[in-house]
């Protein structure tokens, strides 16, 4: 929510070749976003998916001017890892 007005916030996330175990959240994410990446792995760990350790993790939240809370994203993040 943005003041009374909701606004639509696409979550892309791509897992490549990388350096391991890098996670990068780029698209104006507050500091809770930025502080979520261990519950995303952890909460993955729990329901029995394994992280790509190996790999490197880019979660790219659009638009990227309007600033980002964490809450409502977590679980998209989920779906894309």
């Amino acid at each position: 929510m943005f003041g009374i007005d909701a606004y639509l916030v696409e979550v892309e996330v791509d897992v490549g070749p990388g350096q391991a175990g890098i996670f990068n959240v780029v698209g104006l994410p507050d500091n809770a976003v930025r502080e979520s990446r261990e519950r995303i792995k952890a909460a993955l760990r729990n329901c029995g998916f394994e992280y790509p350790s190996y790999q490197t993790v880019t979660v790219n939240l659009a638009p990227a001017d309007i600033r980002k809370e964490a809450r409502p994203l977590i679980c998209r993040w989920l779906w894309g890892c």
